[in-house]
């Protein structure tokens, strides 16, 4: 094998140029004559790969640099990072990693795929659509509920699955990358990223960290820290025949993946919500933590969107010294500003209130739930808790699948309505905003929502939302895969519960148009 170190130039920022040896290599990937049957080849440059398409796969080149966090400086240090990341990436993708492919030096000094000398690695994909990658995806507007569902159980799985780091602990690793962050944003030109809003945010980040460092490491000592994906974000999720797929992971540090599942998380919620799609980022959100036992952890949340954000802000300030023309280098660091901007604004939190949101099947409770909890309550959203969600949970079923009849006597919803107000009270003790979405027709039900929000010294505001019977009837007709299983006899027997006072909730015409009813409890909940 032929190394690299005697060829290198160390740059000041810690950066190695792409050596004679490597440029040699990138040449012979960038022509299609060297690969069978193609007639183009497309490149792809990122801060630490060259990505060429060709034909049906997608061929992955190591650069030869170094930076605070990775080591690509030789060919055996790149040959490693390619099989880990074979090895990593099949974990969720499979069917995506084909194989770790040597380039050689032929005997005639041409470079090939054949018998030769090797002087390069790379890592051999099966191509996709770029269009099937999620921000692909997101950018058309079809990142739809039913998607943020599927992709959220695809992540739950995989999370449940992953290795769990036995002798981590949790405060000590997020401080190392906080300090990572700095080092890393000291080492840019001046000009890339404002060096006192760098100081400001390290200063900041660390005086969040004191206030969980217990929480992160009693999360690690109960195996919360875990090898997860570690770079997931909607460039590097895709649709593989139809079902969404993670792959490129965090491969070249283990340490570094080997992380709080909800910093796994954070890094995906904050990309979603930095990009606009809100609504996205609290199903998701809500969806995975309805899923899993994670409530305690996220008094986290704020600062691990923070920490993902400044890394998302460096790493797009070094990629902007890499692109070729002067209009994607100000795009790339017009893009680490805002991330930088964001990672700041992130750890800013509203103080927490709590909403309940009740009415009989058919008014729109979730449908209202759904759209307010990202409005209410800061990144990403309030925490939404829905009983019929929680039902399907204690019953051991999925979200969506349907109950018998006898899943709902009196007995089981009351034990429905308790785990309600304990998921509610374990949230708010983290500090976050929580809506609770149930009917709410009892009024000891009611009672028992404004006490949870007495006893945490909290903002209690009650919805009661209200629509025709006609309206009910047709809507629960309309249902769709979904978590309710309120059917037109359940409606016609809830049209004669007597609800008692609701003299202390604001009442809802429902029956408008839901932005419209959305408007109303907006307006409500700033008086």
């Amino acid at each position: 094998m032929c190394g690299l170190a005697n060829s290198r130039h160390v740059l000041e920022n810690g950066e190695m140029e792409e050596s004679e040896e490597q440029q040699a290599t990138i040449d012979f990937l960038s022509r299609p004559e060297s690969y069978e049957g193609v007639s183009s080849v497309k490149r792809i440059d990122t801060h630490a790969a060259i990505v060429f398409l060709a034909g049906d796969c997608a061929y992955k080149l190591k650069r030869a640099v170094r930076y605070s966090y990775l080591d690509f400086s030789t060919i055996e240090k790149r040959r490693k990072v390619c099989e880990a990341e074979l090895h990593l990436n099949r974990r969720t993708a499979p069917e995506l990693y084909l194989e770790v492919r040597s380039v050689n030096r032929m005997a005639d000094g041409s470079m090939g795929f054949g018998e030769g000398e090797t002087v390069d690695w790379l890592i051999v994909m099966r191509r996709f659509d770029s269009d099937s990658l999620l921000e692909e995806v997101a950018e058309r507007g079809e990142l739809e509920a039913p998607l943020v569902r599927d992709l959220a159980d695809h992540i739950v799985s995989f999370h449940k699955d992953a290795e769990i780091v036995e002798d981590g602990d949790g405060a000590d690793r997020l401080h190392k990358v906080i300090d990572g962050n700095r080092g890393s944003m000291s080492a840019l030109p001046e000009d890339a990223l404002a060096p006192e809003d760098c100081e400001d945010l390290h200063r900041r980040s660390l005086e969040a960290l004191e206030v969980v460092s217990g929480l992160l490491d009693e999360r690690a000592a109960n195996g919360h820290v875990r090898h997860c994906h570690g770079d997931m974000h909607l460039a590097n999720i895709c649709l593989w025949q139809g079902k969404p797929t993670l792959f490129d992971c965090l491969e070249f540090e283990d340490e570094l993946a080997k992380i709080d599942v909800l910093y796994d998380l954070a890094f995906l919620l904050m990309d979603l919500w930095e990009k606009g799609y809100h609504a996205q980022a609290s199903l998701l959100f809500n969806r995975y933590l309805d899923l899993c036992n994670e409530t305690d952890g996220i008094a986290a949340i704020p600062l691990f969107l923070s920490v993902r954000a400044a890394v998302r802000a460096h790493v797009s300030a070094t990629a902007a010294d890499r692109q070729r023309s002067d209009e994607e280098k100000s795009e790339l660091l017009r893009t680490a500003r805002e991330y930088l901007a964001a990672a700041k604004s992130f750890l800013e939190m509203p103080e927490p209130m709590l909403v309940a949101i009740g009415g009989l099947s058919g008014t729109g409770k979730s449908t209202l739930a759904g759209l307010l909890a990202p409005e209410i309550g800061g990144a990403p959203g309030a925490r939404w808790l829905r009983s019929d969600v929680t039902r399907k949970l204690m019953e051991g079923v999925g979200p969506e699948e349907k109950l018998p009849a006898d899943a709902y006597t009196p007995e089981r919803s009351a034990a429905v309505y308790a785990r309600l107000m304990e998921d509610a009270q374990r949230a708010l003790a983290a500090g976050r905003t929580v809506i609770v979405d149930a009917v709410f027709a009892r009024p000891e039900e009611r009672q028992m929502v404004s006490e949870v929000a007495n006893k945490a010294g909290v903002p209690f505001t009650g919805f009661w939302l209200e629509a025709s019977q006609q309206t009910l009837l047709s809507r629960v007709e309309a249902r769709k895969g979904d978590a309710s299983d309120a059917d037109r006899d359940v409606v016609r027997r809830q049209l004669d519960y007597e609800v008692g006072d609701l003299t202390d909730w604001i009442r809802v015409d429902s029956g408008k148009p839901k932005e419209q009813s959305l408007s109303t409890l907006l307006a409500s909940l700033k008086q």
